[in-house]
């Protein structure tokens, strides 16, 4: 379907008029006054849509603070040899913005769980919390006390009211974020049941999924995590040297397909080209045993990309004909960011401004709402006077020097930093990249570090040194198009994306 004026006009390149030749050291010459006023005419263009929404695309960004997305809008637009700062990555073209606020019920700088439970739910838990409300302690484990403080998720409310629904993410399947979609339970450890407390009676998170599978008959889960669905004897269809993690010996992915007619599991790319959206009513895919691979470490024949994903994803919902609702994670940002290394957390949300992209492409924004935001930041810092088109993942080079800035120590430093985490580390041969590497202390003491800022593996430094980098607490952006998406505006409570959504569903 074509969507309206309005959105083309969103779409519409935001760039200034093309200077003489782009890059480090670039002269520049721009009409800055006729570029200002193509801004104002696409404003002035721009018209509130206020009909029922009959469709809800949630992308996340997990851990996509507003410094990631600068910093990846101007990484893509080099990667294009471009110098990137005028770059606009998909959804920040869309017509409306807010501010959202990601404090959790107890935490001032909050985790994934509480912050993607007050937007499916519509209220702020604490802690680990995967859809149950500040009541409920962190390590209950019994079914019935967690269950009466279980709260209802816009995917269980979609499914009771005859939407199709839908879970993708590049994290486990069981991961924080996908799993406040369809789980209640107080701690967002207990993926699987090897990790229960002895005589725990609630349910792990994998064996929940399932629960919720003959329920609501839930349309679309795609992701990784694949180890919590399979017994701890079954060997991965994959990796014959890994195996499952389960201790009850239940084939979890076999029970899901079971659940419902026309399902389907897949596991490898080679599956999952093979579904037919519309033969396939119901589509379980885990393509990794734990997350899937970064985007910068996918081969084109391994695993699907995110905005393939969401492709399938809607070959399959858009046949519902009481709308749909999907929730769409860019789960391997924040893995990055705990890691210290800004390439893949760039690369990783430039995949998601691709999966914005793909989905923009074929809905209706007159009857679909999207909205692109975070759950929360990382302490990620974009630093010093770096000359425009400088490479982003550099050093610090001041307009009109060729050499690099110099820190009191007389060395130099990198544009992008980290206020905590691991530092600097050279990415080891043979090394995992899918979980980072060990962390090595202190600065670097050679001279000339030049090209080994740009390198995939490098890890920027860090003030504070720790294991793992940590998650920012300022508010992060909340992108968004469609029926009343013009109420995302101002500084907003994260749980109001919740009351928004339901109030353009018509609900």
């Amino acid at each position: 379907m074509r969507r309206p004026l309005t959105a083309l006009l969103a779409l519409a390149s935001l760039a200034p008029i093309a200077s003489a030749k782009e890059g480090a050291g670039a002269d520049y010459r721009i009409d800055w006054m006729t570029s200002g006023q193509r801004e104002v005419t696409r404003r002035l263009e721009e018209q509130p849509l206020t009909g029922r929404a009959r469709n809800v695309i949630l992308f996340i960004g997990d851990g996509m603070g507003i410094s990631t997305i600068t910093a990846a809008r101007i990484l893509e637009g080099q990667l294009r040899g471009e110098s990137g700062e005028d770059n606009a990555l998909s959804f920040e073209q869309l017509p409306y913005l807010a501010l959202s606020k990601t404090y959790s019920n107890n935490q001032q700088v909050s985790d994934s769980a509480p912050t993607a439970t007050a937007m499916v739910t519509g209220v702020k838990a604490n802690d680990g919390a995967i859809s149950v409300d500040s009541g409920l302690d962190r390590d209950e484990t019994d079914l019935e006390v967690v269950t009466r403080h279980a709260l209802p998720t816009l995917l269980e409310q979609a499914e009771a009211r005859g939407m199709a629904t839908g879970i993708v993410t590049t994290a486990r399947i069981t991961h924080a974020t996908p799993a406040v979609n369809y789980a209640h339970i107080g701690n967002r450890d207990w993926e699987t049941d090897r990790l229960l407390p002895t005589g725990a009676t609630v349910r792990d998170i994998a064996a929940q999924l399932v629960e919720a599978q003959r329920r609501y008959g839930i349309e679309v889960v795609m992701g990784g995590g694949r180890a919590m669905f399979l017994p701890a004897g079954d060997a991965d269809p994959e990796y014959p040297g890994r195996s499952g993690t389960r201790l009850d010996g239940r084939r979890l992915h076999e029970e899901w397909v079971a659940a419902r007619p026309e399902s389907a599991y897949v596991w490898n790319k080679a599956g999952f080209n093979a579904i037919d959206g519309d033969q396939t009513r119901h589509l379980l895919g885990l393509f990794e045993p734990s997350h899937m691979l970064y985007e910068e470490d996918r081969a084109a024949g391994s695993e699907p990309s995110l905005a393939e994903m969401t492709g399938k994803a809607l070959d399959i919902l858009e046949r519902s004909e009481q709308g749909y609702y999907l929730m769409v994670e860019a789960g391997r940002v924040d893995h990055a960011h705990h890691a210290g290394n800004a390439f893949r957390a760039l690369k990783d949300s430039i995949a998601l401004s691709d999966a914005v992209r793909a989905a923009l492409s074929r809905v209706d924004l007159r009857d679909t709402l999207v909205i692109v935001t975070a759950d929360h930041s990382h302490v990620f810092t974009i630093a010093g006077y770096p000359e425009r088109g400088n490479p982003i993942l550099g050093l610090a080079r001041q307009p009109g020097n060729t050499a690099p800035q110099l820190a009191l120590d007389g060395r130099p430093y990198t544009t992008l930093g980290y206020a905590n985490g691991r530092g600097y580390s050279r990415l080891a041969t043979g090394g995992d990249t899918r979980y980072g590497v060990p962390p090595a202390p202190g600065r670097h003491l050679e001279p000339d570090w030049t090209n080994e800022t740009e390198d995939e593996g490098y890890h920027q430094e860090a003030l504070v040194p720790l294991e793992s980098e940590t998650h920012g607490g300022e508010d992060v952006a909340i992108y968004a198009g469609g029926p009343w998406s013009h109420l995302f505006r101002g500084v907003m409570e994260q749980h109001g994306i919740y009351h928004v959504i339901r109030h353009a569903l018509g609900w």
